[in-house]
């Protein structure tokens, strides 16, 4: 009867009494959703408003509509001064190692765990690796700077008891790079295996017992079966991160840095924080921040596309 009644009736006032339909019997499900879509309207949309500092000489007392206009003359400062060259290129640097670290670290550690046959030991490991990515950088930071200080800190005392001078990790720039590098990836490693570990457990064990009776040994099943069956999700993990260069950590740093390491560990995050909160001076700090965010834009396109094209990876 009811197809009966429905025939005849064009394809979109069909879809459009679906819909009406859909909306009567889900409509408690859209109550559910409506406070997430108002905060990320309040906190993520309308702040967009924002962005028109960055195109003038942005005085609070005279608002948007009074202030004046100056075009891109913020942005040709990024490049004109060398403070903002340094802290792009800071960027670059700490993030580039911080992609490449937490990809080869997470890669080796989820195969020499996946070779543990002991599961209550294999567990307890998983746990303890896990542990660090759950705490903030406020907690582990307050943590590092107690380890690493020369006066007293543990790191330092070890390297005393065998005849090293003490290294002041925090205020010298190339030792607070590595720092902050060496740092995330511990904090992190763990986690990152997460993926690995799945694509691991995803493998047909026939693979390895076939290799097992042409007399292959572990090393050599490592090589050819276990490592190419995880270039897929490496190179998915590889292009996403691409979207990530020009964000070093901005928790990291701030509660990592001071003066001392300005000229190495400065970021841009930092640098806008700065220059704009601290400094008062928004524009600018607008205008960096947009350079920032239209860069990542068009890395997170290009590296989608990359999944797209050699790992069959999309989201939509």
């Amino acid at each position: 009867m009811k197809s009966a009644q429905t025939e005849g009736q064009p394809l979109p006032t069909l879809l459009k009494k679906k819909q009406s339909w859909d909306m009567k019997r889900n409509w408690p499900l859209h109550v559910l959703v409506m406070p997430a879509i108002l905060l990320a309207i309040v906190f993520n949309y309308i702040p967009l408003g924002g962005i028109i500092m960055a195109f003038q000489e942005y005085k609070p007392w005279f608002g948007f509509t009074g202030s004046e206009w100056v075009g891109f003359e913020h942005f040709q400062r990024i490049f004109a001064f060398s403070e903002g060259r340094q802290v792009i290129w800071n960027t670059l640097v700490i993030s580039s190692f911080k992609i490449v670290f937490q990809l080869v670290i997470p890669i080796m550690f989820a195969l020499l765990l996946n070779e543990v046959r002991v599961m209550a030991l294999k567990r307890s490991i998983q746990t303890l690796v896990y542990l660090p990515h759950f705490l903030s950088w406020v907690i582990l930071g307050g943590i590092l700077l107690d380890l690493l200080s020369v006066d007293g800190g543990l790191v330092n005392q070890v390297l005393a008891s065998i005849g090293i001078n003490p290294i002041f990790f925090l205020g010298d720039g190339d030792w607070f790079r590595v720092t902050v590098i060496a740092s995330d990836v511990w904090k992190d490693f763990g986690f990152s295996a997460i993926v690995f570990l799945a694509a691991l457990a995803g493998i047909n064990p026939s693979l390895y017992e076939a290799a097992v009776v042409d007399g292959a040994n572990r090393f050599q099943q490592v090589l050819y079966i276990t490592l190419p069956a995880l270039l897929p999700i490496t190179i998915v993990v590889a292009t996403l991160a691409l979207g990530n260069i020009l964000n070093a950590g901005f928790d990291q740093i701030f509660n990592l840095y001071n003066p001392l390491v300005y000229d190495k560990g400065d970021i841009i995050d930092t640098y806008v924080y700065r220059q704009g909160l601290i400094g008062g001076n928004f524009s600018y700090a607008t205008a960096v921040g947009l350079f920032k965010s239209v860069i990542a834009f068009i890395l997170i396109v290009i590296g989608y596309r990359l999944a797209y094209k050699y790992a069959n990876y999309r989201i939509f």
